[in-house]
């Protein structure tokens, strides 16, 4: 997958033990972008907890890093047996890196894992004064649903193929080699 990201920014998907990247990108995220997120008001120790166990649980995480630090991230989740193949995403991008094309980009790596993994269809919710969120899905042709203070979407998903599933492989092999490079780099400057 091509896409224009700002400059020195690169999209790969994390890794078991990388835990703390999301943590600190999702810490960092200003008062508002955090709210957004979140739907609301949440503590560090939510967060942090919250990026330990998305790490633990069946959950794709994208992130999109500059200069090693994940600035944004992408999140899938199944809505579990009682909703099957139904998924939902989450998506958080640094205030800097906001407006720069970075959300499209980790919402279309994201919709790839949803289509590799069968699930048909993508759940979005958001603040109903998170405009850019909204604008987002509506560019991925979400249905949007307006109820209580909230917005959901909705995005139908194609069926896996075998260039779709390839398309991630390739993907997952340049991801984990940049991830490797980047953690051999860190243990260099150690």
């Amino acid at each position: 997958m091509q896409d224009v990201l700002p400059e020195g920014g690169v999209i790969r998907k994390l890794w078991v033990g990388e835990a703390d990247k999301y943590r600190d990108h999702v810490l960092r995220l200003d008062p508002e972008s955090r709210h957004n997120r979140f739907g609301g008001g949440v503590s560090d120790d939510f967060v942090s907890s919250y990026a330990e166990l998305s790490m633990s649980l069946d959950a794709v995480v994208y992130g999109f890093f500059v200069a090693g630090a994940m600035r944004g991230a992408a999140e899938l989740r199944s809505l579990g047996v009682r909703c099957p193949r139904q998924a939902e995403a989450g998506i958080s991008v640094e205030k800097p890196w906001q407006s720069h094309g970075v959300g499209s980009a980790l919402l279309r790596h994201t919709l790839l894992a949803a289509r590799n993994r069968g699930y048909r269809l993508l759940h979005m919710t958001c603040l109903a004064e998170n405009r850019r969120m909204q604008q987002l899905a509506r560019k991925f042709d979400a249905e949007l649903s307006f109820d209580f203070g909230s917005v959901f979407g909705e995005v139908e998903s194609a069926r896996p193929t075998p260039l779709s599933l390839m398309r991630e492989l390739m993907a997952d092999g340049h991801d984990f080699a940049t991830a490797m490079l980047d953690l051999q780099s860190r243990m260099l400057r150690a």
